[in-house]
C-alpha cells in the first residue's frame, strides 16, 4: 500500500528520502510528497510517479535539511490529486504528517474540526488527524499531542509526524499499518518498508500496535498509548540490498520468475528428511499430541495467497485426510464464524502485514483457537502474533503480481501436508518419492523457464480480450492463479474455472476469438480435461494446453502445446504455474504494460 520514510540525522534528508521512496515504489502509489523540517517547514508534492516529485524539488537548495518525512500515496479517500497527496499540514503549516491506513470516523471528527475554525485543503480521511494534532499541540508537546489526537481515531494507522515548535523531533505511530526505526550512526531512518531501511543499517525496532514513538538522531523512547514507557528490542535485518536489485533482467516480475529453481530450495532447504520421506517445521510448534488432535483446518488469506490456500486444501485432504476449509480473509472477519476444539486455523501472507488476514488472526485467537502463519517478511505483525509459523524464505518480492511467493508458499505447504500424512497413512516410500521429486524441481523449473513456446504464444494472443483458464483437481487453483497473473498486469478480462464448470455458464463465450488455456497434466482427471478440451475445440476456440512432457497425443487437440517435466501430482503445481507466469508476463510486455507497477494494485494491502 503506501509507503512512509522519515529521516533524521546529518546527511541531505531529502537525498535520503528520495532514494527510500524509490524503495517503496514497488508497494504501489499515484502521488508522492516530501515534507523537510527544522525551523521551518518545507513541503513539496506531485501527482504520477517520483520523478514528478525530483523534477519540482531543487535538491541543491535543500541539501541543508536533515531531517523529514516522505510519502508516496495509493488513493482511498479522494482522487489522486496534489492536494491529497501527503504530507499534510495543519492550519498553521507548521505541522506536517504522512498517513498509511484508513480513518473510520473521519467525517464526524472532520465537521467537529470544521466548527472549531479549521479549514481543510483535500478530501482525504488523513487530514483530520494532523487538524487534531494541531488542536493539543498548542499547549502539550508533540507527542503528547499525538497521543491525545489518536485517542479520538478510529481505524488503522502509520504516521509520522513533525513539526516546526519542535525541530529534531520524530513523532510516529502505529495502529494495523506497519513502522520499522532503523537505528543508524548518529542517525534515525523510519519507514514502512525494511528495503527503505538496509541502504542505512540493519539495526531495526518494529513498532508495535498502539506504540508511539518519540525520535531524535541520537535516541527515541517508545509509550503505550497510556504513555507509559515502552521497552523495545533492537532486532537484524538478514537479507542485503543486493536482493532488490534487478541483477540484469529487465524487471522484477522477471527477475523473480527465474529466482523460483531458488527459492523453492529456500523453502525446503532444512526442513526434508529425505532417506526417511519426513518433514520437520519446528517453527510450527505442534506437538504430535497437537498433531492428532486436528480435527479441520482452516486457511484465511487473499488473493495469490488464497490461491495457495486451495492447493493445500486439495493436497491435505487427500493425503492426510483432514477436513480443510479456505476462507477469504475479508469475508471470514465480517461473518460469525463456527470455530470449535480441535480447529487448527493457518493464515497465508506473504507481507505479513495484509490487513485483512491479520484481522482474521485476531478474530480467531480471539476464540481462543491455535493460530499459524505462513509468510514471508521476518518480524513481520502476522509472524509476531501467531501462535507459531513458517517462514518461506522467498526474499523480498518487489513486483506487484506475485510469483515466487506463490510457489514458496505452496512448497511449504507440501511439507506441511508431508508433516501430516507421514504422522499418519502415508508409508514412508511415497513420503521419499515426493521429496526426491521436491528436490528435483530447480532444474525443472529452469527447463520451464527456456521453453521459447511460451513468448510465442503470447505473440499471438497478446490482442485477445478475454481468456479462459481451465484445470480440474489440484491444477484447478493454478488455473485460477494464471488468471489473475495476466489481469493483474495485463489488464486484460480472464478467468479461472475448474474445468467441468465451464458447461454451466463460460461455455456461452467461447468462439472462435477465445483463447482458452488448460492444464492437462497426466493425472487421474486427464481423460475428462480432454473431454472438455474437445468441447472447446467444437466451438472453434483457441486452445492452449499446459502438459506433461512426452504426451504427444494432445498435439491433435491443440493449438499450442507448453511441455512441463512429469512430476509427483503433490508437486505439479511448482510446475504447472510457471508457464502461466511467463506468459502473462510476455503479454504484458508486448502490450507496452508496466509489469512491476500495475495500474491501482499495491504490494501489500494494508487497509480494507
Amino acid at each position: 500500500m503506501c509507503g512512509i520514510i522519515g529521516y533524521i540525522g546529518s546527511k541531505s534528508a531529502t537525498e535520503v528520502i528520495l532514494k527510500g521512496l524509490k524503495r517503496l515504489e514497488y508497494r504501489g502509489y499515484d502521488s508522492a510528497g516530501i515534507a523537510l523540517g527544522g525551523s521551518e517547514l518545507f513541503v513539496e508534492k506531485t501527482v504520477g510517479k517520483l520523478m514528478e516529485l525530483e523534477r519540482a524539488l531543487d535538491c541543491g537548495r535543500l541539501s541543508s535539511y536533515t531531517m523529514g518525512i516522505g510519502h508516496t500515496r495509493w488513493a482511498t479517500h479522494g482522487a489522486p490529486t496534489r492536494e491529497n497527496a501527503h504530507p499534510h499540514c495543519d492550519c498553521t503549516g507548521k505541522i506536517a504528517l504522512v498517513h498509511n491506513g484508513i480513518i473510520e470516523n473521519y467525517d464526524i471528527l472532520k465537521q467537529v474540526l470544521i466548527k472549531e475554525g479549521h479549514v481543510f485543503s483535500s478530501e482525504t480521511d488523513t487530514e483530520v488527524i494532523v487538524h487534531l494534532i494541531e488542536h493539543y499541540h498548542r499547549s502539550d508537546s508533540l507527542v503528547d499531542s499525538v497521543m491525545h489526537a489518536l485517542a479520538r481515531v478510529e481505524g488503522a494507522y502509520g504516521i509520522a509526524v513533525m513539526s516546526v515548535k519542535e525541530p529534531g523531533v520524530i513523532v510516529a505511530a502505529r495502529k494495523g499499518s506497519p513502522l520499522i526505526l532503523g537505528i543508524g550512526d548518529g542517525e534515525m531512518v523510519l519507514a514502512s518498508d525494511a528495503s527503505a531501511i538496509v541502504d542505512h543499517t540493519r539495526s531495526v525496532i518494529y513498532i508495535e500496535d498502539n506504540e508511539i514513538m518519540e525520535i531524535t538522531s541520537s535516541g527515541y523512547r517508545t509509550y503505550g498509548l497510556d504513555m507509559k514507557c515502552v521497552e523495545k528490542r533492537v532486532e537484524a535485518i538478514d537479507w542485503d540490498i543486493a536482493s532488490i536489485e534487478k541483477k540484469g533482467f529487465d524487471h522484477y516480475m522477471l527477475k523473480e520468475i527465474h529466482e523460483q529453481s531458488e527459492t523453492i530450495v529456500n523453502a525446503y532447504r532444512g526442513r526434508i528428511i529425505p532417506e526417511f520421506g519426513n518433514v520437520r517445521l519446528d517453527g510450527l510448534k505442534l506437538t504430535d499430541k497437537d498433531i492428532f488432535g486436528i480435527q479441520r483446518i482452516i486457511f484465511i488469506a487473499c488473493g495469490t495467497s488464497w490461491h495457495a490456500g486451495l492447493i493445500g486444501e486439495y493436497l491435505i485432504e487427500e493425503y492426510a485426510r483432514i477436513p480443510v476449509d479456505v476462507e477469504y480473509a475479508s469475508e471470514f472477519r465480517y461473518r460469525k464464524p463456527v470455530l470449535r476444539q480441535g480447529d487448527l486455523v493457518i493464515t497465508i501472507s506473504q507481507s505479513g502485514e495484509t490487513a485483512d488476514t491479520l484481522a482474521a488472526l485476531r478474530e480467531a485467537k480471539s476464540k481462543g483457537v491455535k493460530v499459524l502463519g505462513v509468510t514471508n517478511v521476518v518480524g513481520s505483525t502476522i509472524a509476531r502474533e501467531s501462535d507459531g509459523g513458517v517462514y518461506i524464505h522467498a526474499g523480498p518480492e518487489i513486483g506487484v503480481a506475485s510469483t515466487k511467493a506463490f510457489t514458496s508458499q505452496v512448497c511449504v505447504l507440501v511439507l506441511l501436508t508431508l508433516l501430516l500424512a507421514r504422522r499418519r497413512d502415508m508409508t514412508p516410500e511415497e513420503g521419499k518419492a515426493i521429496l526426491r521429486d521436491l528436490q528435483l524441481m530447480p532444474q525443472m523449473v529452469n527447463e520451464v523457464l527456456a521453453n521459447d513456446e511460451i513468448r510465442a504464444v503470447a505473440a499471438e494472443f497478446k490482442s485477445s480480450r478475454n481468456f479462459l483458464y481451465l484445470g480440474r483437481g489440484i491444477q484447478y487453483p493454478v488455473a485460477l492463479e494464471g488468471a489473475l497473473k495476466l489481469k493483474e498486469i495485463s489488464y486484460i478480462h480472464a478467468e479461472g474455472y475448474p474445468a467441468a464448470e465451464m458447461k454451466h455458464g463460460p461455455i456461452a463465450l467461447i468462439d472462435e476469438n477465445m483463447p482458452v488455456v488448460f492444464i492437462a497434466t497426466h493425472d487421474q482427471v486427464y481423460s475428462k480435461v480432454l473431454s472438455n478440451i474437445e468441447e472447446v475445440r467444437a466451438r472453434k476456440g483457441k486452445i492452449i494446453v499446459i502438459a506433461t512432457r512426452g504426451d504427444d497425443e494432445i498435439r491433435k487437440y491443440a493449438d499450442h502445446v507448453i511441455y512441463v517435466p512429469e512430476v509427483h501430482g503433490m508437486v505439479s503445481p511448482l510446475l504447472t504455474v510457471v508457464p502461466l507466469q511467463l506468459l502473462a508476463y510476455y503479454i504484458a510486455i508486448m502490450r507496452g504494460c508496466d509489469v512491476d507497477q500495475p495500474r491501482n494494485l499495491a504490494k501489500s494491502v494494508t487497509v480494507e
